[in-house]
């Protein structure tokens, strides 16, 4: 699958980790950063993964922020963008089922990073189930 993942300096660990297992599960991974713990602002990285999963260029895309509203919220701008704050693996489960989410955004500051890669895997290999929630997705985008 194609990923785009993105962070600011809370989430720069967590990127780390992630980037290094969803490559060795055999996913293609664009990484539009950021590439060191330094102090960045979070809408630079959640920008270029909004658009390339917009655009198709990924499937699906993560974002981590400390609390990852702020990802959220900017992901959300985009038209064509559903992105879901998720911190326990239900809730990521529900966001692609349910809401068919594109962008899973992780609040690095309040889980661990097991939870995190769990949240992700789950985010990854659950189908939207369509039916009854296509009429509700539909209706989403202004």
């Amino acid at each position: 699958m194609k990923i785009a993942i993105g962070a600011d300096h809370a989430g720069f660990e967590y990127k780390e980790k992630l980037v290094a297992e969803l490559k060795a599960q055999g996913h293609s991974i664009s990484d539009f950063g950021t590439h060191s713990p330094g102090s960045v602002d979070y809408p630079d990285f959640a920008h270029p993964v909004a658009l390339s999963v917009e655009s198709k260029q990924n499937e699906l895309g993560i974002l981590i922020c400390g609390s990852a509203n702020g990802v959220a919220i900017t992901a959300n701008k985009h038209q064509g963008i559903r992105a879901a704050i998720c911190w326990l693996p239900e809730l990521a489960a529900l966001a692609r089922q349910h809401n068919n989410a594109n962008i899973v955004c992780i609040p690095a500051r309040f889980i661990p990073a097991a939870d995190a890669s769990k949240i992700v895997n789950i985010f990854l290999t659950t189908p939207f189930e369509g039916g009854r929630h296509d009429r509700r997705v539909d209706k989403i985008s202004c």
